[in-house]
């Protein structure tokens, strides 16, 4: 039997100025692409988190996740990734299990801890507390996904024999990222797999298996990719310039690779292209490559895209997501 690898979409509901369209219009498109993105072949559609950016970057990921599984019928919709320290674990293990239960069990859960200080500080959380916050977390959620009482007493939650319904039929995988060598090692800890960005992290995620008794061939990698395929990379890589620059230059502002004060954003798009986590691709390059990835990392159980970059036109993104589908995943697809 071949291997089985999902094929996906990654959003962040983006809508920034210059570029920005009414919000109802912006978030009725957005649905609409999935929709179609599911008859196209995608298996997958995943979504974001942050709060309080001036350009709407999904701050309620459970929500749309929810519309989608109202708009598809077979696509995994899943969240790579949501803010966990910044969430009641009671309560978002209520939203998911509603989620999954809506959509027939095609819901993952997958969270983070986080690094923009502006988010902790408003929701009242300690930056220094991630790890606690993240572990106690995924155990109360996992206990409320059992269907018994919640029964936790730790450093920063306490439930008190609390039963959480409704149940889930077919509980979310409960799937970890992050950046750094113990947020990949929690992943391989307690985790049902890693969600890794750019590529980042695979190698250590395994090794992690390893030094935990785990059998590496075991671990689960579901990986957000940065690829920009193009008959014409050159020319796509101009077109969509700006917004590269844009999203790679507010990551950078707010921590995501590193102190802000100590790490310099990119000149032009051209470096935020060439520097970032950007891979530019033609058809065959692009095919050679993910090829490549999936024969290195067997873990691999699905690889999504970014389906449009902040402010750029949902009919431009559209195009690339065409050319995956009709160019670039058959040929992946056979190889598997």
């Amino acid at each position: 039997m071949g291997r089985s690898v999902n094929f996906g979409l990654w959003y962040d509901f983006r809508n920034p100025a210059p570029w920005s369209m009414p919000a109802e219009r912006f978030h009725a498109q957005a649905l609409d692409q999935i929709a179609a993105a599911e008859g196209l072949g995608f298996d997958s559609v995943w979504l974001t988190e942050h709060h309080f950016t001036d350009d709407g970057y999904t701050p309620s990921p459970l929500v749309i996740a929810a519309a989608i599984g109202a708009r598809t019928t077979r696509m995994r919709i899943g969240t790579n990734l949501m803010i966990l320290p910044l969430q009641d674990p009671l309560r978002i293990a209520e939203d998911a299990a509603t989620v999954s239960l809506l959509t027939g069990g095609r819901f993952d859960l997958g969270v983070g801890g986080g690094y923009r200080q502006l988010e902790f500080d408003q929701f009242g959380r300690d930056l220094r507390h991630r790890p606690s916050l993240m572990e106690e977390a995924v155990a109360i959620i996992r206990a409320a996904w059992s269907g018994e009482p919640v029964d936790f007493h730790g450093k920063r939650f306490d439930v008190a024999g609390l039963r959480v319904t409704p149940v889930p039929e077919h509980p979310p995988r409960l799937l970890l990222g992050g950046l750094s060598a113990p947020a990949m090692a929690r992943a391989a800890a307690i985790g049902d797999g890693f969600l890794s960005t750019g590529g980042i992290g695979h190698d250590v995620y395994t090794d992690a298996l390893r030094a935990q008794g785990k059998r590496p061939e075991d671990g689960a990698i579901y990986a957000g990719h940065w690829g920009i395929i193009s008959d014409d990379p050159e020319r796509e890589a101009a077109r969509v310039g700006p917004h590269v620059l844009y999203q790679a230059n507010t990551y950078i502002r707010w921590g995501a690779f590193g102190p802000p004060e100590t790490t310099p954003e990119f000149l032009d798009a051209p470096a935020a292209i060439a520097g970032g986590l950007y891979e530019l691709w033609d058809v065959e390059t692009a095919v050679r490559e993910l090829g490549a990835l999936l024969k290195a990392w067997p873990q691999i159980k699905d690889i999504h895209f970014w389906a449009k970059f902040p402010g750029e036109r949902f009919e431009d993104g559209w195009k690339r997501i065409e050319l995956l589908a009709n160019r670039v995943l058959p040929a992946l697809r056979a190889t598997l």
